[in-house]
């Protein structure tokens, strides 16, 4: 199995989530087809109303490393492949992440862009290789960014495998969970974490935070002072008589 995507809530669920679900295998390798299912499941979930939460499965049987990525691809699908995880990561939805078993290559690229992370108990993370050599794409700049550049050198420089325990002191997964069942329910429950939340707002808080590992306090302000002008606005106009809730 490389990728698929459904258009119903994850199975198991109480029905919270009711948006695409998208699920990777730690096996693939890059192809057309893995990066045309990232991309028709931002498609799905940009074009939901309400804005739906956005479910990625990621995962594998096996040895975490035992993957080679990306395969054989060239760089102009190298390209592709991270221009639809940048599309990803600025879908205006909400994205939950569950993670189970070895977790490398496309499926631990695609975990990195959740908001919300949950692993299963077996989870185990090791980073993308090929032919003993460590794959320098983009992971490694979310890595360094989400998690300082002290942690993610045990991942990128040392090839250490890092299990569940370890990965939810480290930050990179927010809950861990016994089973697939459990997980389901821990999905309805990120979900209620961001109902109500607009689509773009969201999208708006996850780049903000993003930028501000790269950007001084002077650069950002800008970015942040409009941020602050759209909501005052919306909070202007739910305050006007016979606005919608």
């Amino acid at each position: 199995m490389t990728a698929t995507i459904e258009s119903e809530a994850v199975p198991g669920s109480r029905g919270v989530v009711g948006g695409p679900v998208l699920a990777i295998d730690s096996s693939a390798e890059l192809s057309t087809g893995l990066v045309a299912s990232v991309t028709e499941a931002c498609v799905r979930a940009e074009s939901a109303t309400p804005p739906a939460v956005l479910v990625v499965h990621t995962g594998g049987a096996g040895a975490p490393a035992a993957a080679a990525w990306p395969g054989g691809a060239q760089i102009h699908l190298v390209s592709k492949w991270e221009q639809a995880l940048r599309r990803l990561e600025r879908a205006p939805v909400a994205i939950v992440g569950v993670a189970s078993g070895a977790l490398a290559g496309p499926a631990l690229e695609a975990l990195l862009i959740a908001d919300y992370r949950i692993a299963t108990a077996d989870l185990a993370i090791a980073m993308p290789a090929q032919a003993g050599s460590l794959w320098p794409g983009m992971a490694l700049h979310r890595l360094a960014q989400q998690l300082g550049v002290a942690q993610a050198r045990r991942l990128a420089l040392f090839g250490a495998v890092v299990g569940a325990e370890q990965a939810l002191r480290m930050g990179l997964v927010d809950e861990i969970v016994a089973d697939d069942e459990a997980a389901a329910a821990a999905v309805d429950r990120a979900a209620g974490l961001v109902d109500g939340l607009a689509g773009s707002e969201l999208a708006i808080r996850r780049r903000l935070l993003m930028d501000a590992t790269t950007t001084t306090f002077e650069d950002s302000l800008g970015a942040h002072l409009s941020a602050c002008d759209r909501v005052l606005g919306r909070f202007e106009r739910l305050a006007q008589p016979g606005a919608p809730a």
